[in-house]
């Protein structure tokens, strides 16, 4: 079932559908062993580890996970979490309106310029849909330098490092509004480009 959609300028369109953790199992496998999936931490995970883990999540009430398509075949995983119940539970102080998500990219030996941002910026867009939702929050791998310079590209800002029981992490967080500003500028930098090609 597909639960949201937007299309990317450049890149075409992305959607979030409902995972099944029986029949996206072998798909997620893939995934999250590969070598490049290292900070999902799921490298040595079998295929049964990794439709329990997916089943424990779809059953959790406060975690959900979807497959992410680009163009209407399956490109990325997403999760979204509440993080005072899930993830980040007295580790720091939540407020009314957070939403936790991660996403993880499907392994590919073509990458496309931009698709990874593109992904990023569609996760959030679907997590802000809900207007209920004032603020994103994450926990990135302090060693993982590409998801920090994707968040800041998004309006994600540092709040500071904290000790998870599996790594240390820096405890990040984007209002609506940072978000909206962030892809305005995106949007604003691109228009620039193109009229200094177009020259």
């Amino acid at each position: 079932m597909t639960l949201f959609k937007r299309d990317d300028d450049r890149l075409g369109g992305f959607a979030l559908r409902t995972l099944d953790p029986q029949a996206d199992a072998p798909l997620l496998h893939r995934w999250v062993t590969h070598p490049k999936a290292s900070y999902w931490m799921m490298r040595d995970a079998s295929l049964a580890d990794v439709e329990a883990e997916y089943r424990r999540i779809a059953d959790h009430p406060h975690h959900e996970a979807f497959i992410g398509l680009h163009e209407g075949e399956p490109a990325f995983l997403a999760e979204r979490y509440h993080p005072a119940e899930v993830e980040l539970v007295g580790l720091y102080e939540p407020r009314k309106g957070d939403i936790g998500m991660h996403f993880l990219c499907a392994p590919t030996d073509t990458p496309v310029h931009g698709f990874t941002l593109a992904v990023i910026t569609t996760v959030m867009e679907f997590c802000f849909e809900d207007p209920a939702v004032r603020r994103v929050v994450v926990e990135p791998d302090v060693r993982n330098a590409a998801v920090h310079a994707l968040n800041a590209a998004v309006g994600f800002d540092v709040v500071e490092k904290i000790a998870k029981p599996e790594k240390d992490a820096y405890l990040s967080t984007c209002t609506r509004e940072r978000f909206v500003a962030a892809r305005a500028a995106r949007a604003a930098r691109a228009a620039r480009a193109a009229q200094g090609v177009s020259r």
